[in-house]
């Protein structure tokens, strides 16, 4: 089973548009996806999630850190590299991740859960609402008593 996780790492580190195409070899036909911004079920649904990132996102990549393996299940951390498209293009955008797999018995990703934290890994960095959150990420720290 260690072939079909290398095979799995792959596809995410070399995904492309082109690529999608090759999601059947590695999700089940009613898979589920869940992130801070979707949960959907079927192989279309998550292609159409993954055409939205090409489509608003200049040069997306993940890159596997670690990876856990205790089947069924399959915990991936993960970099995701982007630029956004419309908004300083040059900056390249990074998002730390986790990604919990859970395989059916013909070794096909039945459930993809995909762990981060919005508000810290994206919003605290655009414009606006970002200072607004990292005011109040500072306002709901705990005060140290003066000495």
């Amino acid at each position: 089973m260690n072939d079909r996780v290398d095979a799995l790492v792959h596809f995410f580190e070399t995904l492309t548009p082109q690529s999608l195409a090759g999601l059947p070899r590695f999700y089940a036909a009613d898979c589920r996806f869940k992130d801070p911004f979707n949960d959907v079920n079927g192989l279309h649904a998550l292609e159409t999630i993954f055409r939205h990132m090409f489509d608003q996102l200049d040069a997306p990549r993940f890159i596997v850190l670690e990876r856990v393996v205790e089947m069924p299940r399959v915990l991936l951390t993960w970099d995701f590299e982007f630029r956004f498209r419309r908004w300083q293009p040059q900056l390249i955008r990074r998002i730390h991740g986790a990604s919990l797999l859970t395989l059916d018995d013909a070794g096909l990703v039945a459930v993809h859960r995909d762990y981060w934290d919005a508000a810290e890994e994206l919003y605290e960095k655009l414009p606006g609402i970002g200072v607004l959150l990292r005011l109040l990420k500072r306002q709901g720290r705990p005060r140290t008593p003066p000495k």
